[in-house]
């Protein structure tokens, strides 16, 4: 941007989609790798680890979220774009609700005399689940219109990009 000057709002939205995205890289980074680090508490995947991992995938899915944002400047958002939203909380949610699951003594348990709640391979796959629907509402919404008259994705109606 050589001419440009950017606003404080814009580079106010710049600076927390940056801080929010090293946040979030952080708190998923530390969660991941606390055996290797030494931090881990207690041994296996802890609360709190999981609970810090749920709060590192919230952030990095806003960060992403808000620089997409940025780097369209759209007045109003196209359907495929909502759904993309939508799509995105709706993994958020159903990740805190597996990743959390433990809190509530539905998680994996091996065997039931076993003391503490420990993240078993249900938790996982749905914590996986979770994140591929987070992606896939993240690629609806950067594939949709913007700011363009048609959706990139509009192939899929059609059955290809010539017809209108």
């Amino acid at each position: 941007m050589s001419g440009e000057k950017i606003s404080k709002t814009d580079r106010l939205s710049r600076n927390v989609t940056i801080t929010l995205f090293v946040i979030g890289l952080l708190f998923v980074a530390f969660s991941l790798g606390a055996e290797f680090l030494g931090l881990d508490i207690t041994p296996g995947f802890g609360m709190v680890q999981m609970f810090q991992l749920l709060l590192g995938i919230t952030a990095l899915t806003v960060a992403i979220f808000m620089h997409i944002n940025a780097l369209r400047q759209e007045t109003a958002r196209s359907l495929q774009a909502d759904i993309g939203v939508r799509l995105a909380a709706t993994g958020l949610v159903f990740a805190y609700v597996t990743g959390l699951s433990d809190l509530i003594r539905i998680g994996t348990h091996v065997q039931p005399q076993f003391e503490r709640p420990f993240v078993g391979p249900l938790q996982l796959g749905g914590l996986a689940l979770a994140v591929l629907v987070i992606v896939v509402g993240l690629a609806l919404y950067y594939t949709s219109r913007g700011t363009r008259q048609k959706s990139s994705m509009e192939f899929i109606v059609n059955g290809n990009g010539n017809h209108s």
